[in-house]
């Protein structure tokens, strides 16, 4: 199987965030299924945890780029990568400058990133992203949210 067309992908997926931490979503949307089992875990949905489906996976992308300006990328570490002629993930830690929140000044910002993409009608759509900002091991009690 012939990678290029999804590392091809992944370029504008990386490329498309750059346009989301700008305050572009319309990019960002576009890499996105539009099908009811897509889900996106993100911080800013108005959903709960996990906004499922094409409508609120858009609407919680809007959100979370209304969020952001002044955005930089700073770089993309590959943790694992698989693909197979129908179905790929990719694990990175993903490395950005942005203005968050209305902020005057921007601030790094490191996220681990799962990243699940398929294949429809010919086309790699994602059709699961989970982020957080676990990117250092941390204590056991830290999962206790006290």
């Amino acid at each position: 199987m012939h990678t290029s067309d999804f590392d091809e992908v992944i370029e504008r997926y990386h490329i498309a965030l750059r346009e989301l931490t700008n305050g572009n979503p319309e990019v960002y949307k576009e890499l996105f299924s539009a099908r009811d089992d897509v889900t996106l875990a993100n911080p800013f949905a108005p959903f709960g945890p996990v906004s499922r489906g094409g409508k609120q996976v858009a609407e919680t992308i809007e959100r979370a780029s209304g969020h952001y300006s002044d955005g930089e990328l700073l770089g993309f570490d590959t943790v694992a990568k698989c693909v197979t002629d129908e179905l790929a993930y990719i694990v990175e830690i993903e490395r950005f400058r942005a203005k968050v929140g209305g902020r005057d000044t921007a601030a790094a910002i490191a996220l681990r990133v799962t990243t699940i993409l398929r294949r429809e009608d010919g086309a790699w759509k994602v059709v699961h992203r989970q982020a957080d900002t676990t990117t250092s091991a941390r204590r056991a009690e830290s999962v206790l949210g006290e």
